[in-house]
């Protein structure tokens, strides 16, 4: 085997794999389907069904005729990631020894918000990614992700995630970048380039549909229509796979309009493959062919289930064999599944094996790196933090209670003030697995938020109370935390979410709410700090948004951080104390009450504030919203009119100088939102299509210029076309959806356009120093 021709690097891929290919018995082809979820039964259960669905039998019988991937070998029990890697290069080199190609598998993990193992950077989830508005840094997080991954020996990274949040009461909106399509396509188009820039496989997930689940309860049926899917949710997924490079997609869980993800065709070969080229593998969500049958019940038998996710598209189950193993090869052997489809499923997987150099005959499986492994070093936590403070949003400050005095007597309060896991999201290892093994150390070191005041604060005066738990009904503790405010001049408070899974959390996977109230009785306790007439400090550490309209005129500040990772308290302790300027804009709306859910920002006039309904759905804080602690002022171009004639495939520069009028350094965000007067179909009131991060210095300024094309007024109209209409727009420079600082009016002029796949997605931004501001 060793002078075949696919053993050749000299020849393409694809003559490789053709050479390999009929080489293949039955089951060597099927072996190459699925993953194999080595001790997933040990140190408790990360996931529901993992036990159920370990296949039976001895590892040598498990990879006699080879294995298409290895599932989560760092991100299952916790394990020193240089034991670890070596543990994986041995078991690299049994699958190979044991089947007749030497073809080691793909190993995957985890990396929501850093690599999923012992050890390993905890950054940011992806909703402080979104509220960070900052793609570049986000791209350089998952390069570095990326690193770690490969010189632990993983080749594909199941991430990012690119749901657009529908319902903030979905447990999963921590693992979301945010409640806007362009956002999400954005800022996740650059996770991926950076993951694949590393040479790591990154997976589009959860394809698609999976954040619009009624009643916002996790893997629930999907109504959203054929307008909402197109524009809202395959966006996000269309901008990762042109911009970013991503090689796999994870088919979802849901099910939309009666047909589940992974037995959807038109889903995942007619749309993904054949209209927007995409050649790489699709993968199942875990246990995703199984509940096929026991779930979606569109299929009798696990047989069966296998017919219906190859005949739509999925080429890998994960994370094991439940339906591609025996009872696949069994019915191919029947004549019940057509060969031609498992043939058509391993060519994907080996073209990918063979771009990831596993059909070399000098692959070798031991990382690069000499030593021992460091998945923390000091440049990770420094990006870390930077990101962590990019992120955090100042919600109001309008009594300036912010920032701290450094002398001042601050009563610290809340149950996460001193918990580490405060600052974790659920996909991290301490949340994830750590949980499971209460004995073993964090891995990580994580400063709560608490720690980083006492070290940011040297000469203030700091007690602690925790008041109550995250989300018990105890109110024993509140009476000492009113003590403790009344003897200071500020209350910081902490107050927010416990990530877990399925239950185990008030945010995370599985842990879906009925409404947004704060959990627990965290908000008796905000109303007995508000009481005392001390100045309070909000502070939210949460993995959605809360209700917050009760307390908006009683607080002296109000502070957003959505799980900010390791990094997470030094950071907030430095936008509290004034040492770091936040900058941190929202990724998804702060309601005004907890009920009068689902809503986000992307509403026709028919889903915004009328007089013909007593329920308001106005945000208290809206998408784009955050603070600073300087002042800007934004200045229209000189001579321009406001207004442009524009061909409907033409471009359209709009642009204005924004100043820093303050006395310090500051960011601000622009903004660019689309508002359609009158279209053949309801069209979102405003909508992003641009937004640029300017940073300042005190008195410096900068002209911003974003690139309009006329594509990005796109919609889809009654037959299901994606157009461009000619007519009014207004293009809305804005501080956020509901601060608009100027207004350009524009007409689209010419024919009706029909677009294909090849729109464009993106809005182009320049930045340049003005060194004379003209006064307009």
């Amino acid at each position: 085997m060793t002078t075949a021709p696919w053993r050749d690097p000299a020849l393409s891929p694809a003559a490789r794999v053709d050479d390999l290919l009929p080489r293949m018995t039955l089951e060597e082809k099927t072996a190459q389907l699925y993953g194999v979820w080595v001790g997933a039964t040990d140190g408790g259960a990360v996931a529901p069904h993992q036990s159920d669905m370990t296949p039976p039998g001895a590892w040598p019988d498990l990879i006699a005729h080879g294995l298409g991937q290895l599932t989560r070998s760092f991100g299952t029990v916790p394990v020193d990631p240089t034991a670890g890697a070596r543990s994986l290069a041995r078991t690299q080199r049994e699958i190979a020894a044991a089947n007749r190609f030497g073809i080691p598998a793909v190993a995957h993990e985890e990396c929501l918000a850093g690599f999923t193992a012992w050890g390993a950077t905890a950054y940011p989830v992806p909703l402080a990614w979104g509220a960070s508005f900052d793609p570049a840094l986000v791209g350089e997080m998952g390069r570095r992700i990326g690193a770690d991954l490969r010189a632990a020996g993983v080749h594909q990274g199941l991430a990012p995630v690119l749901d657009v949040v529908r319902d903030p009461r979905w447990g999963r909106v921590e693992e979301t970048i945010g409640e806007d399509p362009y956002l999400v396509g954005t800022v996740g188009a650059a996770y991926v380039k950076g993951l694949e820039s590393a040479g790591v496989v990154a997976t589009l997930k959860h394809f698609a549909g999976y954040a619009s689940s009624v009643g916002a309860r996790n893997l629930a049926p999907v109504r959203a229509g054929v307008r909402e899917f197109a524009d809202v949710t395959l966006v996000p997924f269309e901008m990762a796979l042109r911009e970013g490079g991503a090689r796999s997609v994870m088919a979802a869980y849901n099910e939309t309009d009666g047909v589940p993800a992974s037995a959807d065709p038109e889903l995942l070969t007619e749309l993904l493959r054949e209209r927007w080229g995409f050649t790489g593998t699709v993968v199942s969500d875990y246990f995703g062919l199984g509940f096929l049958r026991t779930l979606h019940r569109v299929a009798g038998t696990p047989a069966e289930a296998a017919h219906a996710a190859l005949a739509a598209g999925v080429d890998v189950e994960l994370p094991t064999p439940d339906c591609y193993g025996a009872p696949l090869a069994d019915a191919v052997r029947a004549g019940t599944v057509p060969e031609e489809l498992v043939d058509r499923a391993v060519r994907r997987v080996l073209l990918q094996k063979c771009e990831l150099g596993l059909l070399d005959e000098d692959w070798r499986p031991e990382p690069a790196g000499p030593g021992d492994l460091d998945l923390d070093p000091s440049a990770n936590r420094a990006l870390a933090r930077r990101l962590a403070e990019e992120s955090v949003v100042l919600l109001d400050n309008p009594a300036g209670v912010l920032p701290l005095a450094p002398d001042a007597r601050v009563a610290v309060v809340g149950p996460r003030a001193d918990d580490a896991l405060a600052m974790l999201g659920c996909y991290s290892f301490p949340s994830h697995v750590g949980t499971h093994h209460p004995d073993i150390p964090l891995g990580i070191d994580v400063p709560t938020l608490l720690d980083a005041l006492r070290a940011e604060l040297p000469d203030s005066k700091l007690t602690f109370t925790e008041g109550c738990d995250v989300s018990g009904p105890g109110t024993e503790g509140i009476a000492e935390a009113v003590a403790r405010a009344s003897e200071a001049d500020v209350v910081v408070v902490a107050l927010g979410d416990r990530a877990g899974l399925f239950g185990r959390g008030t945010s995370g996977e599985g842990c879906d709410v009925g409404d947004l109230e704060l959990p627990g009785v965290q908000g008796q306790l905000l109303d007995a700090l508000c009481d005392t007439g001390v100045p309070v400090v909000l502070v939210l550490l949460t993995g959605r948004p809360y209700a917050l309209g009760r307390w908006r005129e009683r607080w002296g500040a109000a502070v957003q951080a959505f799980f900010p990772g390791e990094e997470g308290g030094p950071a907030l302790a430095g936008v509290l104390s004034g040492r770091v300027a936040p900058s941190g804009r929202l990724p998804v709306s702060v309601p005004r009450s907890p009920g009068g859910q689902p809503w986000t920002y992307l509403q026709p006039p028919l889903g915004l504030a009328s007089e013909v309904s007593s329920l308001d759905p106005t945000p208290l804080f809206p998408f784009g919203h955050g603070r600073g602690y300087t002042t800007f002022a934004w200045e229209p171009a000189p001579g321009e009119d406001g207004s442009a004639a524009v061909a409907t495939d033409g471009t359209h520069e709009v642009a204005l100088t924004v100043r820093n009028t303050g006395d310090r350094a500051g960011t601000e965000v622009v903004q660019l939102y689309l508002h359609d007067p009158v279209a053949s179909v309801t069209r979102p009131d405003v909508r992003l299509i641009g937004y640029r991060r300017v940073e300042l210095e005190a008195g410096a300024a900068a002209r911003v210029a974003f690139a309009f094309h006329a594509d990005l007024s796109a919609f889809t109209d009654r037959t299901g076309r994606r157009v461009v209409e000619p007519g009014a727009l207004e293009l809305r420079l804005a501080a956020s959806t509901t601060d608009v600082r100027h207004t350009e009016h524009i007409t689209l002029t010419g024919p009706t356009r029909v677009l294909g796949p090849d729109r464009e997605l993106f809005c182009g931004t320049e930045v340049t120093e003005v060194t004379e501001v003209t006064q307009a």
